[in-house]
């Protein structure tokens, strides 16, 4: 019985040691792949902030081939009501995977710009990617062409304006054209899509 556990617990770590090793080529194919990546420069223009960033089909383009040449092989599979990035070691077969969980829409124009945004950022959170994000980041930090201070709707503000019931007074609170205190009050594409999908 004593050899048959000796050997039961040898045989786990084998498989262990297998795995890891495993693992540890799919973590080394994605550090090359990082080190190769650097920052992403903008691309596509946001025609609410006249701001520059990555679309999904450029990041695809800059991201894939260094992916290829690595030995990996990202998918974006829908399952289940989730959105998923997974990059897959092609040799071993082992993956690592981020995934957004989708809202519940019936306009298909807004549910196929939901998933174009999920895929975007499931596949940058999951590479850690440096990309300019278009939710006004760069834009809320800017001068108004017109000196006007601008206040920007919070995603936590956003997420209690859900929560409250009160998206519709969120929207017409936040339009960016009313101007209330000498300040202009606006919202991120990202938050506007996002809240227009509650109404």
């Amino acid at each position: 019985m004593a050899y048959i556990v000796c050997y039961l617990e040898s045989f786990h770590y084998h498989i262990t040691t297998i795995f890891e090793l495993e693992m540890n080529e799919l973590y080394k194919a994605l550090g090359k792949v990082k080190s190769e990546v650097g920052a992403i420069s903008k691309e596509e223009t946001n025609p609410f902030f006249k701001s520059k960033y990555f679309d999904i089909n450029g990041l695809l383009k800059h991201v894939e081939p260094l992916l290829e040449k690595n030995g990996l092989l990202l998918l974006q599979p829908i399952h289940e009501g989730n959105v998923y990035s997974q990059i897959i070691h092609i040799e071993t077969g082992d993956k690592i995977e981020s995934s957004m969980t989708m809202q519940e829409l019936t306009d298909p124009q807004k549910m196929g710009s939901m998933i174009t945004y999920y895929r975007r950022y499931t596949l940058q959170s999951l590479l850690g990617l440096q990309a300019e994000d278009d939710d006004g980041n760069s834009a809320s930090q800017a001068k108004p062409k017109d000196n006007i201070p601008v206040v920007w709707l919070t995603e936590t503000q956003a997420e209690k304006a859900i929560q409250d019931g009160k998206v519709k007074q969120a929207l017409d609170y936040y339009d960016s054209t009313t101007v209330r205190d000498g300040k202009k009050y606006c919202m991120s594409k990202v938050l506007k899509t996002k809240l227009q999908a509650e109404v």
